[in-house]
């Protein structure tokens, strides 16, 4: 009888690597020095100095550069079509963002084809992992019927395993004289089409979308259905978003911009990690979160790109680590542990977000002999060689 195995690489002389595993290395990163990973068909199989790295049937040498996890951008929403650009432009000239804008890319979605879609959500994720990013996380939201959400999850499906129920991002408008209506129908027919097609279920909890109970009707209806609920929490002004996401057991509770004292208590007190998403602040000029009061309180905090035409526009990780380092408070080791390990929390996995034996082999070198220069030099395409499930991409 002949067995078969998998071929063996080793990836060796990494001048710093971040496992986010201390076990494995110094500090809460889990660095470790001239090191050397092996990877063993999807798995990583090995990891510790180069000089101890053991034989494999492939070698790869990193010549000096940092390797950090693949990060996990666990907040998007790229099943969408359409463009908003002048919405940003007149924007930047001064008109504040609101939710209303959302009903724009609603109109086109609905109006866009299956094949439109697909190639718009491949096309993103393709720039996306370009960057890095090795695990995405992405939402519907921008059909609002029984039919356009349910296609927008089924799409979303063949992309991703990550995939989000958000029939409640904004009362759809052709509900926009019955609220309770359209919270009938997602937490009914809605819900119904799109649960076998998710994993969780988010909602918009903010002014001028849902409130504090439409909201809690929303999520305790997916949780009867098997999903697990994210929130869209107090992005515009302080509100029930981050209690909510806290008593309901959500994974996360997104934005976090408008923190009370009591919500940082609740979020610190809680397994509700706080994802925090520097891309919208940037792209609306509002102001930006603050992660220090959370970190030192004991909260988890992710940090996601919030990808979405409207008000955030990007699918770079760097950048948003670059925008937590120098707006939020965070320092460098921080953002990286939250754009990766974070961001494994927020989805409740322990496969991804570090390197590890055992884990998925999911990582990035980057042309630096360090993490601290994805903040150190914003903008710049550090990224170099991406692994994600141990295939070089």
């Amino acid at each position: 009888m002949t067995t078969t195995s998998t071929p063996t690489t080793a990836i060796t002389h990494i001048a710093q690597l971040v496992t986010n595993d201390p076990s494995l290395g110094e500090g809460p990163l889990g660095l470790i020095q001239d090191a050397a990973v092996v990877i063993d068909g999807d798995r990583i199989a090995w990891v510790g100095a180069s000089s101890k790295a053991p034989a494999t049937d492939n070698a790869v040498d990193a010549g000096g550069r940092a390797g950090i996890p693949g990060f996990v951008d666990s907040h998007s929403h790229l099943v969408f079509a359409g463009d908003r650009t002048a919405e940003f432009n007149a924007r930047m000239s001064g008109r504040p963002y609101s939710a209303g804008g959302i009903r724009t890319t609603v109109a086109a979605t609905r109006a866009a084809s299956d094949e439109a879609l697909h190639a718009n959500v491949a096309r993103y994720l393709a720039e996306a992992l370009r960057q890095g990013t090795t695990t995405q996380e992405t939402k519907s939201g921008y059909g609002l019927t029984v039919e356009d959400e349910a296609r927008a999850l089924r799409i979303a499906a063949e992309h991703t395993d990550e995939v989000t129920f958000l029939g409640a991002h904004i009362v759809s408008p052709d509900y926009a004289d019955d609220p309770a209506g359209y919270v009938d129908l997602v937490t009914g027919p809605m819900l119904d089409a799109c649960a076998p097609h998710a994993r969780w279920v988010d909602v918009f909890c903010e002014k001028g979308a849902f409130d504090g109970d439409q909201a809690r009707a929303v999520l305790t209806a997916g949780k009867a259905r098997g999903l697990v609920p994210r929130v869209h929490a107090n992005q515009l002004g302080h509100g029930p978003g981050v209690q909510l996401a806290v008593e309901l057991g959500a994974a996360s509770a997104d934005h976090c911009t408008h923190l009370s004292a009591a919500d940082i208590d609740a979020l610190a007190q809680s397994d509700t990690v706080a994802t925090l998403l520097p891309g919208a602040e940037f792209s609306t000029r509002a102001r930006w979160p603050d992660a220090r009061p959370l970190l030192d309180a004991g909260a988890t905090v992710a940090l996601s790109t919030d990808c979405n035409p409207g008000s955030s526009f990007t699918s770079s990780m760097p950048f948003c680590i670059a925008l937590a380092v120098r707006d939020m408070g965070m320092t460098p080791d921080e953002a990286v542990w939250s754009a990766t390990a974070g961001g494994a929390r927020a989805l409740r996995r322990t496969d991804i977000g570090r390197i590890a034996p055992g884990a998925r082999a999911d990582l990035a070198l980057l042309d630096a002999p360090s993490h601290v220069h994805l903040a150190y030099r914003p903008g710049v395409p550090l990224v170099s060689a991406v692994w994600h499930k141990g295939v070089l991409v």
